[in-house]
């Protein structure tokens, strides 16, 4: 299914009168935070890494607010239409991918706003293809939670540990003593070497 975004296409349902959430982290429906952020993330991961139905799609769409906008990890900003377009074209361009959500944390809370920060991990088998934290401003009516706008930022890899440097080769000892050679003879004085020193030294 391949085709032109229509940005017109728009969530099936509108939000539902005003209604005061319950309690930190749960909406009035009892629904976790997590939750939400791991529904949303299920569905990329189902559209970008697979041939998934425009159902789908509609889901991601329905999730966002009128005036979403995401800084993503180049720093560029892209508003609601453009980052629908690229999602739309990119359907199946990493077959298998899986979106794994990690350290949900709700940062604040005023109204009808929520700001978290989780991370989000790529996966394709057992192979990490990239690691990001994420900053996010929710809107909702105690029913419904709609993303309003995205921060992401990569998260580096850890640095390998240096490869430890070879050892110093000591300087080889010299084996045994030598005996000067005296042209009167032998004389009974020995000539070595002090492997730490190398100074020669006189044995008697």
């Amino acid at each position: 299914m391949r085709g032109r975004f229509d940005p017109r296409r728009w969530r099936a349902e509108e939000p539902a009168p005003e209604k005061a959430y319950e309690t930190a982290g749960f909406g009035a429906d009892g629904v976790e935070l997590a939750d939400i952020i791991t529904a949303l993330h299920f569905d990329l991961a189902e559209w970008l890494g697979s041939d998934a139905p425009p159902k789908v799609f509609d889901r991601i769409s329905g999730a966002l607010d009128e005036r979403f906008t995401s800084v993503v990890t180049t720093g560029q900003t892209v508003d609601r239409e453009t980052f629908l377009a690229g999602i739309w074209s990119a359907r199946n361009v990493m077959a298998g991918v899986e979106i794994e959500v990690s350290d949900v944390q709700e940062i604040a809370r005023s109204g009808q706003l929520i700001v978290v920060r989780f991370v989000a991990e790529n996966r394709i088998g057992a192979v990490k293809t990239g690691s990001r934290t994420v900053t996010a401003l929710l809107v909702t009516d105690g029913r419904t939670h709609l993303w309003r706008t995205v921060h992401e930022t990569s998260v580096p890899e850890p640095a390998r540990p240096a490869a430890p440097e070879p050892a110093a080769s000591a300087e080889p000892e010299q084996s045994g003593t030598a005996r000067d050679e005296d042209p009167a003879g032998d004389s009974g004085v020995e000539a070595g070497g002090d492997a730490s020193t190398g100074m020669r030294i006189i044995r008697l």
